[in-house]
């Protein structure tokens, strides 16, 4: 007995220490542990308390940041070449939509990109714009001379957003005052595929046809304060319309698009939905590349065919309209914001084939059958981030038979010089020389502002 009371004295004395270490070591295990605990919910508050976008961490695969106005991330061919915006975008005036998510989520990924451009501007006409008349071109759609004095002019809203992982949609909204009285109106409203295969994609909705070069830029990207008077007399200042496009960029270094649409045909040139509301079709296609590392370059060749039905000028029958365009663009090391030069042209043929009836009096009509030409050109020097200036020539060339026939020839030359605070605003001032028929002369100084607020994606080349 008295053995084993001593051998269980002899263990006890040595598992004492053993005991007492793995006691220490299991008290750091737990302190470590609650230690942690107290780091983790310390971290969960901050997160709390942090505004949303902050938290809303973008993964690589979500929608990219929208762009600075005119800023861009990549070439502006390869811009060119993206899906979804406007004809791309670099030319996109939306952000661009990205390819499908490959994983993780981002809180902010489908809210919609807002943009808003404010627009205003004062003129002043030596011809009063009421008794403005242009020889051998009726006026139609937003054709002709500004108003004389202050004017808000027109002023946009756009929403702009991934829809899903195979779409993309926008929304633009202007406001304009017009003898008076303002007006609200849906200027654009589409949606763009975002993953069809072998580089094809489809727009649906409203918007602004890709024929020509400035037909499907947004006017606040111009050079100018007025379009040339080509898209005023054969567009009635742009074609849009509601319309399905179908577009193909092909897989190469050289830029090349393909493309055509389908249009209800309510819009000028078109009039009266023919077809059964499918009254305009068009093909287009352009290319464009780099020269070096200072100069590039996008050419495109265009056709809009469509029948109206008492259109604004007074025309019914089959109309074909032909474009040629042409753009040039050379830079010190290819920065066109430091600095550079922009040529651009663009040559149209509208050839007609019907009937005129007198707008002022349905009871006057005869055969409209003819071809007239329109085509101007013009070059900017960006002399520096903040300046550049500006020359334009406009010329029309009217029918020399038929019912507005006309042996004058319009024509127009315009200057201009441009402030740029920074990318968001600018102030232009604009002179111009018109001569819309052989007794008339309008001479009109402009002066322009413009600013941009929000989100808005990188301009078009």
């Amino acid at each position: 007995m008295r053995k084993t009371l001593l051998g269980l004295c002899m263990l006890s004395a040595l598992a004492g220490p053993a005991y007492a270490a793995q006691t220490q070591t299991e008290a750091q295990r737990i302190a470590a542990l609650e230690a942690k605990v107290q780091a983790l919910e310390a971290e969960l508050q901050q997160l709390k308390a942090a505004p949303p976008e902050a938290t809303a961490q973008q993964p690589a695969s979500a929608a990219p940041a929208p762009a600075a106005a005119g800023d861009t991330t990549q070439s502006e061919l390869d811009a060119l070449a993206a899906t979804p915006g406007e004809t791309a975008t670099n030319d996109t005036e939306a952000v661009a939509a990205p390819a499908a998510d490959s994983g993780g989520s981002n809180a902010n990924a489908f809210n919609p990109a807002i943009s808003i451009i404010l627009n205003g501007s004062y003129s002043h006409h030596s011809l009063d714009p009421a008794d403005y008349e242009r020889a051998g071109f009726p006026l139609a759609g937003e054709a002709g001379p500004g108003p004389d004095g202050l004017s808000l002019g027109e002023s946009e809203v756009s929403f702009a957003s991934n829809i899903d992982d195979k779409f993309y949609g926008q929304l633009t909204l202007t406001a304009e005052s017009e003898g008076g009285e303002d007006h609200v109106g849906v200027e654009e409203a589409f949606i763009d595929t975002t993953s069809l295969p072998a580089n094809f994609s489809i727009r649906a909705g409203r918007f602004f046809s890709n024929i020509g070069y400035l037909n499907s830029h947004h006017a606040h990207t111009d050079n100018f304060f007025d379009r040339p008077l080509a898209y005023q007399a054969f567009l009635g200042n742009q074609y849009d319309d509601d319309g399905v496009q179908v577009r193909w960029v092909a897989p190469t270094s050289l830029f090349l698009e393909f493309g055509g649409e389908l249009f209800r045909g309510e819009n000028f040139p078109s009039g009266g939905a023919q077809h059964g509301g499918v009254g305009t079709r068009t093909l287009f296609a352009h290319a464009g590349g780099d020269v070096g590392t200072e100069s590039s370059w996008l050419a495109g060749a265009s056709v809009l065919k469509t029948q109206s039905d008492n259109a604004e000028d007074g025309f019914s029958g089959d109309t074909t309209l032909y474009i040629a365009d042409g753009t040039w663009k050379w830079a010190p090391n290819g920065n066109t914001k430091d600095g550079g030069i922009t040529l651009r042209g663009e040559y149209f043929l509208d050839d007609r084939d019907g009937l005129f009836v007198d707008p002022a009096d349905p009871l006057v009509t005869a055969p409209w059958i003819g071809q007239r030409h329109g085509a101007y050109l013009e070059g900017v020097w960006r002399l520096n981030r903040t300046w550049d200036v500006g020359y334009r020539y406009d010329k029309l060339w009217a029918d020399d038979e038929g019912p507005v026939a006309s042996l004058f020839d319009p024509y127009r030359h315009s200057v201009e010089a441009t402030w740029r605070n920074s990318e968001f605003s600018l102030i232009r001032l604009q002179l111009s020389h018109d001569k819309p028929n052989p007794d008339d002369s309008d001479n009109a100084v402009t002066v322009q502002y413009q600013t941009s607020l929000g989100a808005h994606g990188a301009h078009k080349f």
